[in-house]
């Protein structure tokens, strides 16, 4: 069963049983994943640029947006308009097969994981993850050490606190730590 059946079929009702929801639409769900990677000192190493670029293609399944600074800030060695970092926005099926792919494959994959820990959830229902490497991504190949980078997984919700958020994402099965 893919996660989008699975939201429709049992999640659904548990939310609108448990926070008295009156139709299908009220309850939260997931509006979309950005996958974002920032270049840090390799802004100029145009190697790297294209390494993070095939990188982040390759576990979305998307092409990348690059990202450009808003602003000069000398103490950084930064220029306005120069590219510093880039991101996939993903939505409907494919952003489905992530989420199913990052719960059951990538989170067990990361070495010394506890689970995620539920400040990860802001106020108003959305997750966002950091990963250290991308290696615990089942495309990603352990010889490939060049391609390994950071990045962050922010997860965008319909739910309007911080408790309908968290329990969307434990009935979808996130591993988190500090909640049973």
């Amino acid at each position: 069963m893919s996660l989008k059946e699975y939201y429709k079929k049992e999640v659904l009702p548990k939310l609108k049983e448990k926070f008295s929801y009156k139709n299908d639409f009220a309850a939260p769900c997931l509006k979309k994943v950005v996958i974002n990677v920032g270049f840090g000192k390799n802004t100029k190493n145009k190697d790297h640029i294209k390494n993070l670029e095939e990188s982040l293609n390759t576990i979305s399944g998307q092409k990348p947006l690059f990202i450009k600074a808003k602003k000069s800030i000398a103490s950084f060695k930064l220029r306005e308009g120069s590219v510093i970092g880039a991101k996939v926005t993903l939505r409907g099926k494919k952003m489905y097969d992530f989420l199913d792919k990052l719960i059951n494959i990538s989170f067990p994959r990361v070495r010394d994981f506890r689970g995620i820990s539920s400040k990860s959830v802001d106020n108003t229902g959305n997750l966002t993850v950091g990963f250290r490497d991308n290696s615990s991504f089942p495309e990603m190949e352990i010889q490939d050490l060049d391609k390994m980078h950071g990045m962050e997984v922010c997860i965008s919700t319909s739910a309007n606190t911080k408790e309908e958020g968290l329990e969307l994402f434990k009935l979808l099965k996130f591993p988190f730590k500090d909640i049973k």
